[in-house]
């Protein structure tokens, strides 16, 4: 009789280590910027996701900091953490640390930062798809008439691209002008930085312009804030971003806001999408090719404006 309840105690014991037993492995997530809506989507998602599979997390704000984000990355290595995911982050100019990362055979996964040799990929949407959704909306909404104006942020590789592509929309297309342009520079403090270079530029053109293109929609909260303190309404202004997110979403659908339309990029299901191929990688030993062939995996950004936003609402 006692060997039975010496054999189920044992049972119980090692039942119990089990359940209490420390992760058995560890990712570090590193967001550039966490005050911005976008990049905490992303790590907030991915860190989720990795809690929900058994991992242990380590999840860093660079706070737009590169010095910072490049001395998190250091940690990380040291660490030795057995997975890292960067939202946002800066290949070119961390490119010492993502080498140090690949050297120390640490699977390394991207979202929105661009290509690099030294990640596995990149998760994205298609940059020049998404931008040229958001240049032809916002003309198709002016006639292909008329003045704009832009705020742009050029220190971001799909910020950037989706300036380029529309720069060639607007080449193409004679009868838009752009009547003047902000270039976002600072990054700690863009907010400031937006409202006080778009609010000389609306009181330099005032009445001049009827739309305006954002490079994300964080700037775009901005500028509507903006118009709508000057008396402006729904109509005066067409106001076109990319990004989406909830408040976007509650802006297109407030007829106070002159938010027309965003192009709707999934960062949620980009950070779970990046979380999945590392631990694809680390715990259930899938290769690379499982997941793309190429230095990027792409997903599906949508246009969402008044005639779809009530789906996108919660």
């Amino acid at each position: 009789m006692l060997k039975p309840l010496v054999a189920a105690a044992a049972g119980l014991a090692a039942l119990l280590g089990a359940s209490v037993a420390a992760p058995a492995f560890e990712v570090g997530i590193v967001a550039f910027q966490m005050s911005s809506e976008t990049h905490a989507r992303v790590a907030n998602a991915a860190a989720d996701e990795a809690k929900k599979n058994g991992w242990s997390v380590t999840l860093l704000n660079s706070e737009g900091s590169l010095p910072k984000h490049t001395e998190q990355l250091d940690t990380l290595i040291q660490k030795k953490v057995d997975a890292i995911v960067v939202a946002m982050g800066k290949p070119v100019e961390a490119e010492a640390q993502l080498k140090a990362i690949k050297d120390a055979k640490i699977p390394l996964v991207t979202v929105m930062a661009g290509a690099s040799p030294h990640a596995l990929f990149d998760v994205q949407v298609n940059e020049y798809k998404v931008g040229a959704e958001a240049a032809l909306y916002l003309l198709g909404q002016l006639g292909y008439q008329g003045n704009i104006m832009t705020v742009r942020f050029d220190g971001n590789v799909g910020t950037r691209i989706r300036g380029k592509v529309l720069d060639a929309v607007l080449s193409e297309n004679t009868g838009v002008k752009e009547l003047g342009k902000f270039s976002m520079a600072r990054t700690q403090s863009w907010r400031d930085d937006v409202r006080n270079g778009m609010q000389a530029l609306v009181l330099k053109n005032q009445g001049q312009f009827k739309g305006i293109w954002a490079s994300f929609d964080g700037q775009a909260y901005i500028v509507d804030d903006m118009l709508k303190a000057q008396g402006l309404k729904r109509g005066d202004v067409v106001l076109v971003s990319i990004d989406g997110g909830a408040e976007t979403y509650r802006r297109i659908a407030d007829p106070e806001s002159l938010i027309s339309a965003t192009v709707a990029i999934p960062f949620e299901a980009m950070g779970r999408k990046a979380f999945e191929a590392v631990d694809g990688l680390v715990r259930k030993k899938l290769t690379k090719e499982t997941f793309t062939a190429g230095p990027y995996l792409f997903m599906d950004a949508e246009l969402v404006d008044a005639s779809n936003v009530k789906s996108y609402l919660k």
